[in-house]
């Protein structure tokens, strides 16, 4: 048993390599490849934004070191398959993030960093602006001329709504966009009536395709408002959970349950629930 609790990198490294040991490791482990382990990245990266939502601080290096873990796992593979290894992806965050903050290090290197910047060096707008030309060029540059495109690099395994919102973010850099959001909301009552056109139709598959025309043009004000189109998502599921629960246990208080209680009575609940955590919320304030 390790006497100190504290771990190195290195020992993180050769946890790996003795897991994935074809004689000596976990069974589990071994059987792992690059497509198998994708869900858990795309799981522990979703845990860990609970987490912080749900503010749980102390869960916090536990549901890190998990989504960590990921970032092992394919440097493992990489070395296995004699690609890369872990020290290539720190030299690739390192000069990547160096070339793309100048006005911190002039020179891109950690020893020509700037002291004493000021405020207005540092704009909010301006380190944003520059950022997101850093990162065009680098786009540009894995890109010949003939296949650039603006919408480059956005990942298609990106949930769809962040997609979206991605896509959507990267076209109006270019001014293919509302010049409000009067606009994005004329849009959306625009998509509602199609999507009631097509229910009247009953093409089903007319009815998707509008769904995902709402769905989209729903992003685009999410993103004009600067609102993260997956958090507010998550934010209303976690309200639909708590306010459904409060249905199933008045109901329970009752002695009844749902498959007794009809659409009204339910209602009746859901919005006692609503009620709730509306005065709740003013005392709070």
């Amino acid at each position: 048993m390790k006497e100190s609790s504290h771990y190195s990198l290195e020992e993180l490294l050769t946890l790996m390599s003795v897991l994935r040991d074809p004689e000596q490791g976990c069974p589990w482990d071994v059987e792992q490849d690059w497509d198998s382990i994708v869900p858990h990245t795309l799981e522990e990266a979703y845990e860990v934004a609970d987490v912080i939502e749900r503010r749980a601080f102390d869960e916090l290096p536990g549901e890190l070191g998990d989504l960590l873990f990921q970032v092992v796992y394919y440097s493992q593979f990489a070395r296995e398959e004699g690609h890369f290894g872990f020290q290539e992806v720190i030299d690739a965050l390192m000069t990547k993030m160096l070339r793309r903050h100048p006005h911190v290090f002039p020179e891109g290197t950690l020893a020509s960093r700037r002291q004493g910047i000021s405020a207005a060096e540092v704009e909010t707008r301006q380190v944003g602006s520059r950022w997101e030309q850093l990162k065009a060029e680098e786009r540009d540059g894995r890109h010949d001329q003939e296949s650039r495109s603006v919408l480059a690099d956005v990942p298609r395994g990106l949930p769809a709504l962040t997609r979206a919102a991605k896509l959507t973010k990267r076209a109006s850099r270019v001014g293919f966009d509302w010049p409000d959001t009067r606009g994005v909301i004329a849009k959306i009552r625009e998509e509602l009536d199609e999507v009631e056109e097509a229910l009247e139709v009953g093409d089903e598959d007319h009815v998707r395709e509008e769904v995902g025309d709402l769905l989209f043009a729903v992003v685009n004000l999410a993103r004009q408002r600067k609102i993260d189109p997956e958090q507010a998502l998550r934010a209303t599921n976690g309200k639909f959970e708590r306010r459904f629960g409060y249905v199933e246990q008045a109901l329970a208080r009752s002695k009844r349950t749902l498959d007794e209680a009809d659409l009204a009575e339910m209602d009746r609940h859901w919005n006692d629930a609503k009620d709730r955590e509306r005065n709740s919320t003013k005392e709070r304030l």
